[in-house]
């Protein structure tokens, strides 16, 4: 059973937030953040998937809407709105107030923009967080790789797991690679191969797009546990 909270972000401005508990006998003791990305919220079929599937897999996860989304509004928050609101829901799962057992090792990501933010928000400020976990990590914006989203990554401390499709638009597996160099925390790069922003393959030209998922979910779920 999933859990509905409302998450106070600012005077008379709220957001919802899903807990999706773990599997009691499956508990990793990890606490997941997943934040969406910036066409869909979280009760897109990706993230829904994504959490519940972790969280039977032993993974307590939570995720919620910007507040743009959250207001119906199609455009994204200006970048420190959108991580104020990160900061505030990374608060109410310390206080327990979402999902309860505070004391669990705290873990943040996200789709796209909603992983993209995560990292900024590990850079400016990453105590207490044990990993990120980003699924499409939006580089530069498609056809744009001059526009890099890369200054703050140096910032980050905390171990990070990127998955990203050999096809993305928005920063292929190969243009990732080289900025690892440059960056103080452990890196794990799992690629989805045939793989575009959301992992998706075209069909017959590999596995099933269930068994991709699985795939995916497969190597987050062994990452994770490799943080205890």
């Amino acid at each position: 059973m999933t859990e509905r909270v409302r998450i106070d972000i600012a005077s008379s401005e709220q957001v919802t937030a899903i807990a999706y508990p773990a599997a009691p006998e499956k508990h990793a003791g990890i606490r997941l953040i997943l934040a969406h990305g910036a066409g869909a919220g979280q009760a897109s079929s990706f993230m829904v998937r994504f959490a519940g599937a972790l969280a039977t897999r032993g993974i307590d996860t939570v995720t919620f809407n910007f507040l743009y989304t959250e207001q119906r509004r199609r455009v994204p928050d200006r970048n420190d709105k959108l991580e104020a609101c990160y900061r505030k829901v990374i608060e109410a799962c310390r206080d327990g107030v979402v999902g309860g057992k505070p004391r669990e090792k705290l873990v943040i990501g996200g789709k796209s923009m909603g992983g993209r933010i995560a990292s900024q928000v590990a850079s400016a400020d990453g105590g207490g967080i044990a990993g990120l976990v980003l699924l499409g990590y939006p580089l530069h914006p498609p056809g744009q790789p001059e526009k890099l989203r890369t200054k703050h990554l140096p910032g980050i401390t905390a171990p990070m797991l990127l998955v990203q499709g050999s096809r993305d638009t928005f920063g292929t597996p190969a243009e990732l690679k080289p900025h690892f160099g440059q960056l103080k925390a452990p890196v794990d790069l799992y690629v989805v191969e045939g793989g575009d922003h959301s992992f998706k393959i075209p069909k017959g030209l590999g596995p099933s797009q269930d068994r991709v998922y699985e795939m995916v979910l497969d190597e987050i779920e062994r990452w994770l546990h490799r943080l205890n």
